[in-house]
């Protein structure tokens, strides 16, 4: 095999054809399952990777969780004597938060996956590359023998697979500090859910986020659910939630896509002029 990028583009195309997807879009979704995982926010209320709630040991941790959010999103295999196979070859997956890679004696001179966070501007990027030594700085390695790519590497037998891209929106990182105290505040569920819909009018919502809101010992979504009627009666705002076709497709007619995992609180009005009512939204919770 080659040992520029041009001869890695093999890879790339492999996955591509086995997922039916940009490669772009399935890391995308695996960068965001590891940092959601991370920051369990259905038991933690958290949802920035920067918080000074998260410690720097579980930042660092998301680079190890991501690997298997790779293999799951990617279609691939946990398989030795690396990470995972793609066209029978081992591969190495390394994500980070910081500025560069720890790649370990094993996964030297192999082929290897590299994704990179940028939690504060809520970004990835990832490369592939064939880690030889003589790309690798730090002459004989840290004490575990693990040694980073050198910048004039990256730029000369890296392929970038996925330049800087958005993470998937977290709305909750777009409120005032005075809007999540009340969103977190001491109310009940349903409370701070119609609060949370009525400050983000026609944003796409994930259902992570408002889990994260909604953290009960019960079912965080369905108790989110009993809030429709109360974000109408307050708000005038109508509840699409994903899980429901119905309401998937009346919201992708006013040009927001939900997949079965988002929701959107829309304005009566905009509904009514494509035709619906509210009560065409009364799906048991």
């Amino acid at each position: 095999m080659a040992h520029g990028p041009s001869g890695l583009t093999s890879f790339v195309d492999a996955v591509e054809l086995a997922c039916l997807q940009p490669i772009v879009d399935l890391l995308r979704s695996a960068v965001d399952d590891a940092i959601r995982y991370i920051l369990d926010g259905a038991r933690t209320f958290r949802f920035d990777l920067t918080s000074p709630e998260v410690d720097s040991d579980e930042r660092s941790s998301v680079g190890t969780k991501l690997q298997y959010h790779v293999i799951v999103q990617l279609k691939l295999l946990k398989e030795p004597p690396l990470d995972t196979k793609i066209m029978g070859i081992p591969v190495e997956i390394k994500g980070t938060v910081g500025s560069s890679w720890m790649i370990p004696r094993e996964g030297q001179c192999q082929v290897t996956l590299l994704i990179r966070i940028d939690a504060r501007k809520h970004r990835f990027r990832a490369l592939l590359m064939r880690t030889h030594r003589a790309w690798l700085g730090g002459g004989k390695g840290n004490q575990d023998l693990k040694r980073s790519p050198l910048a004039e590497g990256l730029a000369n037998y890296a392929l970038e697979v996925a330049p800087w891209n958005e993470l998937p929106a977290e709305p909750l990182r777009s409120l005032t500090t005075e809007q999540l105290r009340v969103v977190f505040g001491s109310d009940g569920v349903r409370k701070r859910v119609t609060v949370l819909f009525g400050y983000l009018p026609e944003t796409i919502i994930p259902r992570a986020s408002i889990a994260t809101v909604a953290t009960t010992r019960d079912d965080p979504l369905r108790r989110a659910r009993q809030a429709k009627p109360h974000v109408l009666s307050e708000h005038d705002l109508v509840v699409l939630v994903g899980t429901w076709l119905s309401e998937r497709k009346a919201a992708t007619q006013l040009g927001f896509y939900l997949g079965k995992k988002a929701w959107v609180v829309v304005r009566r009005t905009k509904l009514a002029a494509h035709g619906y009512t509210p009560d065409d939204f009364n799906h048991a919770s």
